[in-house]
């Protein structure tokens, strides 16, 4: 079985395939390796720039706009650590060939939407109702 690395840099998967092949899989888990690498030099990069900037301002107006940054940076690593647990999901999922398959109706994810968001674990019909069942049931 030692098929996995021959997708071609330039291939996207299409309907007219099986889906979720082997080559659909190693475009997806390639996909999702790029992505998280991404996002993990995107949050070692905030945190070399939160340990840079100590709270040395003076200015008190620059002291609030530091500390909002920091805030700001927090969430968005926060933000990138729930993704990344959502891309190890994934690519665990694509090992156990449960890869593009809605967890609710086990229907096949569409490839428009994999391609637009690879963690996605519903398809677009389920998720619609899930956002139809969340807006209902708020009560405000």
């Amino acid at each position: 079985m030692g098929m996995t690395n021959t997708v071609p840099p330039d291939y996207r998967p299409t309907e007219k395939e099986p889906f979720m092949n082997p080559k659909q899989q190693e475009y997806f888990r390639r996909k999702l390796k790029t992505w998280r690498a991404e996002l993990l030099k995107e949050s070692e990069e905030t945190l070399e720039s939160l340990q840079e900037g100590g709270l040395q301002e003076p200015d008190l107006a620059d002291r609030a706009s530091a500390e909002m940054e920091k805030a700001l940076e927090l969430r968005t690593r926060d933000r990138a650590r729930k993704l990344i647990a959502k891309i190890d999901a994934a690519i665990q999922r694509i090992e156990d060939g449960s890869y593009g398959y809605c967890e609710e109706t086990g229907e096949p994810i569409s490839l428009k939407r994999l391609e637009a968001r690879p963690i996605a674990t519903l398809s677009v019909e389920a998720q619609e109702r899930h956002e139809r069942m969340e807006r209902t049931h708020r009560s405000d």
